[in-house]
């Protein structure tokens, strides 16, 4: 199926005053029109009933179970009909809670996790969690707002060492992404909203009118929203591996399927439902009966490049663990799940429809050439269309270019000073 025109839909009904204290109102709609459209009548029972010359009468409105839904109640088609519904109800009624996430654990109140680090209180009464790193921003020549990547957090251990900050006279600050960590989901978050709560980070902690931002795989969707809402206020942008969008209207149609059917077919699935029925993520990628999100199952499509790096970094297994268990403390839904929904659901731009602000060419992208989590096909399509941005495609490279040392600080150096150095693999 074509990547750019998956029609699937989902729906959920109405039935009778009785039904709705069963079943959820949201749910309450396409019961009716199902049994009164010639759809439902052309489905193989009622084809059957059909064959077999029975009567089926007109349809009543709904007002009690008792009155006869399908067909009058002293018919053995009206029992068949109210067996049916019946049936439909008690799946709906079954199926509508697993369907609901839990409310998130917000940090700092009384049932919730405790806030261990310095947070900003934002304009909307949202808490914004950081951590600052390198020289002080009062020195510092560089100022940095970093994004993270998809299931982490402002501990992230893509930013670049101490030494090497100190040797570039580099501040950074990195935060969780709301509802990551200890920063405040925010269940109406877009691309936008996050480009801004960056920019309000930079002016709270009193970064000056420009600074620059860098953002790693799903952290790159905040990195394109500062480039198209804050253009203004950045000194520079880095993307590194970043996540793309397969429904970007500029991707051609073939290009998206032939990037989309290189994912394993239970992610291909993951983010039809982020797009099409965001509503469905939580229950898609928490239910047990299939495969849902590789990345979520721990079980990613990995390149052999990122083996290597994932062997290197067995000995710090229970720190990367305990870093996973904080990153959805609050609950995994205001975390990675609206990540999926943000990320893969409809943007208000496309990021290839971009503006040259840059000319001095501070924007940059890496991408390894052995990423299979983020297919370069796309990436090198993306560059087409934005020239004017900076891109570096690194060899026998994959999705964990930032965990390994050597290349993460390369990438540092060229991003602030502009000298490339040759990468040599850690």
């Amino acid at each position: 199926m074509d990547a750019t025109t998956f029609h699937t839909k989902f729906g959920f009904s109405s039935l009778s005053p009785f039904i709705q204290r069963v079943v959820h109102p949201p749910l309450l709609t396409s019961a009716k029109s199902l049994y009164t459209s010639n759809k439902f009548n052309q489905t193989p029972v009622f084809s059957l009933i059909k064959a077999q010359h029975f009567k089926i009468l007109p349809t009543k409105p709904f007002n009690h179970l008792q009155d006869s839904i399908f067909f009058h109640s002293n018919s053995s088609q009206g029992m068949l009909g109210k067996v049916l519904v019946v049936l439909l109800v008690s799946g709906l009624a079954w199926a509508f809670p697993a369907l609901l996430p839990p409310p998130p654990r917000i940090c700092g109140s009384p049932d919730g996790p405790t806030v261990t680090g310095p947070r900003i209180k934002l304009r909307d009464g949202r808490h914004l969690a950081y951590k600052e790193h390198g020289v002080p921003k009062e020195t510092a020549k560089y100022k940095v707002v970093y994004a993270h990547s998809f299931g982490s957090t402002r501990y992230e251990s893509a930013i670049a060492s101490l030494e090497t900050l100190e040797e570039l006279g580099a501040y950074v600050v990195s935060f969780d992404r709301p509802g990551y960590g200890e920063s405040d989901p925010h269940p109406k978050r877009t691309i936008q909203t996050t480009a801004l709560d960056m920019e309000e980070l930079a002016d709270q902690l009193g970064l000056g009118p420009k600074f620059y931002v860098m953002g790693y795989s799903m952290g790159g969707h905040s990195v394109w929203g500062c480039l198209e809402y804050i253009p203004n206020r950045l000194a520079g942008a880095a993307l590194v591996a970043p996540v793309v969008n397969y429904w970007w209207p500029s991707f051609p149609a073939n290009l998206s399927t032939e990037g989309y059917n290189l994912q394993l077919s239970q992610d291909q699935w993951a983010l039809r439902v982020a797009h099409y029925a965001p509503w469905l993520v939580y229950w898609w990628n928490t239910q047990k009966w299939f495969p849902y999100n590789s990345v979520l199952s721990g079980k990613p499509k990995m390149s052999p490049p990122d083996l290597e790096v994932v062997s290197r970094s067995a000995k710090h297994a229970n720190e990367m663990q305990k870093l996973k268990e904080y990153a959805v403390k609050q609950g995994v839904f205001e975390s990675l799940h609206r990540d999926m929904m943000v990320g893969f659901g409809k943007w208000d731009f496309d990021p290839m429809d971009l503006k040259n602000l840059f000319p001095n060419g501070s924007v940059h992208l890496w991408h390894g050439d052995e990423d299979w989590v983020v297919p370069v096909i796309l990436q090198r399509y993306v560059i087409e269309r934005l020239p004017w941005i900076n891109y570096h495609e690194i060899p026998n490279v994959g999705h964990l270019v930032m965990h390994d040392p050597a290349m993460k600080e390369v990438i540092w150096k060229t991003f602030l000073t502009g000298e490339k150095e040759q990468i040599v693999h850690s």
